[in-house]
């Protein structure tokens, strides 16, 4: 809302309500920030951006170089990030436990399954090294997508991280900065919301899909092991 109020979160936070593209005059993606970002760590990736344009630009490289390059100065870029930055960057732990619940297997952002299903137990908090933070999970997604234009940039799997519905509830908050949430409750969603719902349990549905074809190659795995072991022994005699 343009006369709301605003309060500080995280780097990452929000991706899908938020994304800040960095484009080529052709359209071409040179980056892309899912989220909010807190600004003295936005300008680093901005410059990011304009060092990766003058790749793109440069005639004397092939598309092959361009693309070995992004790829390179992706990751270069986030070993570069400090440790504050890093804890700025932490992932939400509601959005931590969206990943654990739905996807502890299969998410890109999830660095220790075991550790990371921690935070499925009631009051307890992720250790370090469960999860990657949105920095990381940022740069390791742009990585694969090198100088991609806009128009086939896929946003949606992009910002695929965390809850689907994010909410601070800025203008729903007392003097105090309490969120008041009766107040919370009665306000409107903004956007297709029926879409929303939609695409959520489209996502849902093919999580599930997912983890029954994994199940599936596990016991079939496992059923060709046995088999194989028997089939070898009747061999030998």
């Amino acid at each position: 809302m343009p006369n709301g109020n605003a309060v500080n979160t995280t780097n990452g936070a929000g991706p899908h309500n938020l994304q800040t593209f960095v484009l080529a005059p052709d359209g071409t993606v040179m980056t892309c920030l899912p989220g909010y970002w807190n600004p003295q760590d936005l300008v680093s990736e901005l410059k990011l951006g304009q060092d990766l344009y003058k790749v793109w630009s440069d005639r004397q490289l092939s598309r092959a170089e361009k693309d070995n390059i992004f790829r390179r100065m992706q990751q270069d870029h986030f070993r570069t990030h400090s440790l504050q930055e890093q804890r700025r960057s932490r992932m939400q732990g509601f959005d931590q436990k969206y990943e654990a619940k739905n996807r502890l297997q299969t998410s890109d952002c999830i660095l220790d399954s075991r550790l990371a299903s921690v935070v499925l137990e009631k009051g307890m908090k992720a250790p370090m090294g469960a999860f990657k933070t949105t920095d990381q999970i940022m740069h390791d997604r742009m990585s694969q997508r090198p100088f991609v234009n806009y128009q086939n940039f896929d946003v949606v799997a992009y910002t695929d991280y965390g809850r689907p519905f994010y909410n601070k509830n800025e203008d729903q908050r007392t003097a105090t900065g309490e969120v008041n949430k009766d107040l919370a409750k009665a306000q409107p969603l903004m956007g297709n919301v029926d879409e929303m719902k939609s695409a959520h349990k489209r996502t849902r549905r093919q999580q599930q899909q997912r983890m029954a074809g994994a199940r599936m190659m596990n016991r079939a795995g496992g059923y060709l092991a046995r088999r194989g072991v028997q089939t070898f022994v009747r061999a030998m005699r």
